[in-house]
């Protein structure tokens, strides 16, 4: 079994870590800052006519004809803020309209909130509506590029070197010098047959150990070479792995 086949482990994700990659997520893909600003703006504007402030004991109240106004202006800055973050498609519309919003709460509306909700609803406004969508990324295109990575790694799998195969040296045969004898009638016809007999099975004996001796060697190089091509493979599953992680954060 090699790291290819193996599963891998689930890793533990910490909560902190997924919250945050989420929000990231969430506050990528819509004009966030945008609609965040125009709910701010919409506090004061909706709060300073119905507040009851306290001087010294006084209690001052600055409901005025204009609280309606007031109140509708505030809670139509909140609604656009949301709409920007949950509706990003009227993100023109709802920019275009925090700022009118914005500059109709002057008059209206204490001076749109004693100024504190004027940049705010300003600045808003205009991040609405300057905001775009990011590109997409083409499926082709990364689908291109891993295919010319793994092109890369199995072209460069295939010219390595093969290891040079090991010479083998037959094994030589060896006589042990005779005593010259006297030889018969009958020994000196039967002895040419004899020395091909005796030659023919020394042929034999000799060439089966070397195919045998040669078996083994032969299986342990294959095993070597399947060995390293499989952790070649293995290696470059893992980096392939690692960019795909790398790419998706």
């Amino acid at each position: 079994m090699s790291s290819a086949t193996v599963e891998p482990r689930p890793t533990p994700q910490n909560p902190v870590v997924w919250l945050w990659r989420h929000f990231r997520e969430f506050r990528r893909t819509r004009p966030f800052w945008g609609g965040l600003l125009a709910m701010i703006a919409g506090v004061p504007i909706l709060y300073f006519p119905y507040a009851h402030l306290s001087l010294g004991g006084v209690t001052i109240a600055m409901s005025t004809t204009a609280g309606a106004g007031s109140l509708i202006i505030g809670v139509l800055m909140i609604i656009l803020g949301l709409t920007a973050w949950f509706q990003p498609a009227v993100r023109v519309f709802g920019g275009i309209a925090t700022i009118l919003l914005t500059l109709v709460s002057i008059p209206v509306s204490n001076l749109a909130g004693f100024g504190m909700a004027l940049l705010p609803g300003l600045i808003g406004g205009g991040l609405m509506v300057s905001w775009a969508p990011l590109p997409e990324p083409k499926a082709e295109g990364r689908r291109g590029h891993r295919a010319r990575k793994g092109a890369a790694v199995a072209e460069s799998v295939a010219t390595e070197p093969a290891e040079a195969p090991v010479a083998e040296t037959p094994a030589a045969e060896t006589s042990a010098p005779e005593a010259p004898t006297a030889k018969l009638p009958a020994q000196s016809s039967a002895e040419p047959l004899a020395k091909w007999s005796t030659k023919a099975l020394a042929k034999g004996g000799a060439a089966e150990p070397a195919a045998e001796a040669k078996l083994p060697e032969q299986a342990a190089e294959e095993q070597a070479a399947e060995k390293q091509a499989a952790e070649k493979q293995a290696v470059s599953m893992d980096k392939q792995a690692a960019e795909e992680r790398e790419e998706t954060r």
